[in-house]
């Protein structure tokens, strides 16, 4: 059964490298910095214009996006199912977790924040403390500061950005707990399971470090910039069966024992 184990985590790790082996840093990806520490002494500005700390505002379980707020794709059905999401769960928003949200457009202002924050929260259909959802605007060094340090890569392509998303669930504390991969469907819609949220959340509170299952599906799609949508990657999940199919062999070569002459 041990050595089953081992050959299940060699395929995962053989998974995970043929989607994101590459130099993350020449792509547009992903890279999951679970057990890291978000780097709390960064400033921006929120919605209001005031100077900001993450150490000022991750002192719960937070919930971090990466989006620019006149993205013409995918960050707001992101944002959308987070204000959705919000009225699903049964956590307590500003008590259980809080939400941040940060532009990776550093020409984007407090005033464009503002009027996003006013969007979304909109949604929310629940009771919702004012400071439980941040909207937050910075410099380009801030920027790449944080986006570094959770492995969230991106490129800018004239005014726009290419991107992947997803939530980053972070501790108390500012470590990285989780990366979860909302699924996406044919009218461009996101979708975030309840049970999912709350569990991220509850280990992040608990300063747990998951691995994130939900990346192999995400790992089945690749962003299509000219489409502004995510389309079905073929070669990924043909490669991911060919290995699946050779670990099960030599899984069962291993196992099988010999007949008796």
């Amino acid at each position: 059964m041990k050595k089953f184990g081992k050959y299940l985590l060699f395929f995962f790790l053989m998974l995970n490298s043929l989607g994101f082996a590459d130099n993350p840093k020449e792509k547009i990806n992903i890279e999951e910095h679970l057990g890291k520490q978000i780097p709390l002494d960064v400033s921006f500005k929120d919605a209001y214009g005031n100077d900001v700390s993450l150490k000022s505002i991750v002192n719960k379980t937070t919930i971090l996006a990466f989006v620019y707020y006149k993205c013409p794709g995918i960050c707001s059905p992101l944002m959308s199912e987070i204000s959705n999401i919000v009225n699903k769960s049964d956590l307590v928003p500003g008590k259980d977790y809080d939400i941040v949200t940060i532009s990776m457009d550093e020409r984007e202002n407090p005033k464009i924040a503002y009027e996003k924050r006013q969007n979304f929260l909109s949604l929310i259909n629940k009771p919702f403390p004012k400071d439980a959802w941040k909207f937050l605007t910075g410099d380009s060094v801030s920027i790449h500061t944080v986006t570094e340090a959770a492995g969230f890569h991106f490129e800018r392509v004239g005014t726009q950005f290419i991107h992947t998303t997803c939530v980053i669930f972070i501790s108390p504390g500012g470590k990285i707990s989780r990366y979860l991969y909302p699924d996406y469907n044919k009218k461009g819609e996101f979708g975030i399971l309840p049970f999912d949220f709350k569990m991220a959340v509850l280990d992040a509170s608990e300063g747990k470090v998951m691995p994130t299952v939900g990346r192999i599906l995400a790992f089945c799609f690749s962003y299509d910039p000219s489409g502004k949508k995510y389309v079905f990657n073929l070669l990924k999940v043909f490669g991911a069966g060919t290995l699946l199919l050779v670990a099960v062999f030599a899984v069962y070569l291993k196992v099988k024992k010999p007949k008796k002459v």
